[in-house]
């Protein structure tokens, strides 16, 4: 596989904004590290490659610290469209981003949700502004601790005073779970939600009770071609690779395969 330098440079600044997350140390985990843990179930995986590499909005919550949901942040943005720049929603960025600049369409990563006084932490009026850049076309994705649609929805909306409309914009709600002790804990994704922007969210996989991804679901919002050629990509893809940087690498090349699908809503 060759790349031109230019794409090179664009994989590098996309992981190392991926890398900056990192708030453990350590190697960040890749999709294929997760699908190998059981943390992300295959199916679901090859679903949600398919709607955020067109684009889809999403937030990772768990109440309890440690279970994990940065990490699938982040392994979930290697799913982004080709060329489409993270930027970490820092308070300065994301009012620079309200009033239109930069105007180029970016992903705006919130490392949490949360009122602490982090980088890229957002709370109130600076979290209010950030769900606004809907309205200049960008995608978000972020994380909270929140275990359910109910508390997500509570912590966004009615503590900090978010529209349910903007709330709404975030198109995939993906919550885990953890057991076990720190160094042993067992984590899963246990409940994902969809939308389709506009209305309310479904619940379109439960792990506990095996509720599979029902093609036929008014949510369900995507291709189910493109889905199983996701679900093909992630199955075969060698065991050698891993890195976000290599992962990353082979989304780009399977997002280049596939231009005949729309990639970018």
């Amino acid at each position: 596989m060759c790349y031109c330098s230019d794409m090179q440079d664009v994989i590098a600044k996309h992981c190392d904004e991926l890398d900056r997350c990192n708030q453990r140390g350590g190697r960040m985990l890749s999709v294929f590290d997760l699908l190998a843990a059981k943390t992300l179930d295959l199916d679901l995986a090859a679903y949600l490659m398919a709607r955020i590499s067109k684009g889809s909005s999403f937030m990772a919550g768990s109440v309890p610290g440690g279970a994990g949901k940065t990490t699938v942040m982040c392994a979930l943005l290697n799913f982004l469209p080709i060329e489409m720049p993270i930027v970490a929603a820092t308070r300065e960025a994301v009012y620079e981003a309200a009033n239109g600049k930069p105007t180029r369409r970016s992903c705006y990563v919130c490392h949490e949700i949360g009122s602490g006084y982090y980088f890229a932490y957002l709370w109130a009026d600076a979290l209010r502004t950030y769900c606004g850049l809907f309205k200049h076309g960008h995608i978000l994705a972020t994380n909270l601790h929140a275990d359910n649609r109910e508390q997500a929805r509570e912590q966004i909306c009615d503590t900090n005073s978010v529209s349910e409309k903007h709330f709404n914009k975030f198109e995939l709600l993906i919550f885990l779970r953890a057991e076990n002790g720190y160094r042993d804990t067992n984590r899963w994704i246990e409940e994902v939600y969809s939308g389709d922007g506009s209305s309310g969210h479904e619940l379109i996989f439960h792990a506990n009770n095996k509720r599979t991804l029902d093609e036929s679901a008014e949510h369900y919002l995507a291709d189910p071609e493109y889905v199983a050629a996701c679900r093909e990509f992630l199955t075969k893809m060698p065991p050698n690779v891993r890195t976000i940087e290599d992962t990353r690498r082979e989304v780009v090349e399977f997002l280049r395969r596939h231009n005949d699908i729309k990639i970018d809503k």
